[in-house]
């Protein structure tokens, strides 16, 4: 009992318990952020933001533990799952999509408007090779956004107890993005800036139209395309930014990005680019021709029983009719 008051009474613990609101901060590059809960601004005390990177920067490779734990789960729960009923878990899964839309809306909220304006006050060039993002608002963000690669596994979950479709793009994406994530942060890779900005602005838009979907709102299908063009945008401008980086170390350029990075970060994206780009085309644009369902036997005798009832009758009518004409 004693352990558990002294973990609630922890000073970071309370931050999250008693959060307390500020109207307007602003963040150490200049931006001002509206609305700002105490625990954002956890990341304007430097001694704290680099006692996390160390952390990252030693166990890092516990993201790859987990990204192996979780692969074999999957495969362990889809045999165990053979042979039973599939959950239902409607409402669950509404509160998680939910949970996830209205996370990543407000890491968009923090992120987006730091992107516009660093790359409006700077350049582009800038947003790519500095990282002068690591604190304050901003940084709390990027943090957090790393963390939440884990729970985010959870989707898998869902998909394995409903015994729906599993493909490889969806649990190979969910394990290597937090293998990636968790390297790039344990340097605070610059480019990092634009993957997590675009990532919370893609989810944003994804886990809303799940979150819909599971309380079975009648969503247009184009939804679903535009959902997957987003996803494919963000892969492509992801290759981009690091052939951009890239090029900019080549001009010997200050670039806060190790060229291990940008190998690992483009091939990466690259991949998701081709895998989302066949998920598109499989799911929208293919053409799959109608499959004629094979009969069963007793529906093809049922069937057969039937036309040769048909076929007897109109013997019997025209027989029927001719005897009449006879009469007459």
């Amino acid at each position: 009992m004693t352990d558990l008051m002294s973990f609630i009474n922890h000073s970071i613990i309370q931050t999250y318990l008693n959060p307390r609101i500020t109207p307007w901060v602003k963040d150490p590059i200049g931006l001002h952020h509206p609305l700002v809960f105490n625990f954002e601004k956890q990341f304007f005390d430097t001694n704290y933001a680099h006692s996390i990177r160390n952390w990252m920067h030693t166990y890092w490779w516990l993201s790859i533990v987990y990204s192996l734990i979780y692969v074999f789960l999957i495969f362990f729960g889809r045999a165990l799952m053979e042979k039973r009923e599939k959950y239902d878990l409607r409402i669950l899964l509404i509160i998680w999509n939910c949970s996830l839309a209205i996370f990543s809306i407000w890491g968009m909220i923090r992120c987006v408007p730091e992107m516009l304006y660093t790359i409006h006050k700077e350049s582009i060039y800038y947003s790519m090779c500095d990282r002068s993002n690591i604190y304050g608002i901003t940084g709390y963000w990027i943090w957090i956004f790393s963390v939440s690669k884990v729970p985010e596994l959870l989707d898998t979950l869902f998909i394995v107890l409903r015994k729906q479709k599993l493909i490889f793009l969806h649990w190979f994406h969910h394990a290597t993005v937090l293998i990636y994530t968790w390297y790039s942060y344990h340097d605070w890779t610059s480019s990092g800036r634009w993957f997590v900005f675009m990532n919370y602005s893609v989810h944003a838009l994804m886990y809303s139209y799940y979150a819909f979907r599971a309380m079975r709102f009648n969503i247009p299908k184009f939804v679903q395309q535009i959902v997957t063009i987003f996803q494919l945008s963000q892969m492509f401008v992801g290759c981009y930014v690091n052939y951009k980086a890239y090029e900019y170390k080549g001009e010997n350029r200050p670039c806060k990005i190790a060229y291990s990075n940008i190998y690992a970060s483009f091939a990466m994206y690259f991949v998701y680019f081709l895998l989302f780009a066949h998920f598109f085309y499989v799911s929208y644009l293919k053409k799959t021709p109608k499959t004629i369902e094979k009969e069963k036997p007793i529906e093809k005798e049922q069937r057969h029983h039937n036309q040769v009832n048909n076929e007897s009758s109109s013997v019997i009518v025209k027989n029927s009719q001719s005897e009449r004409k006879k009469i007459k």
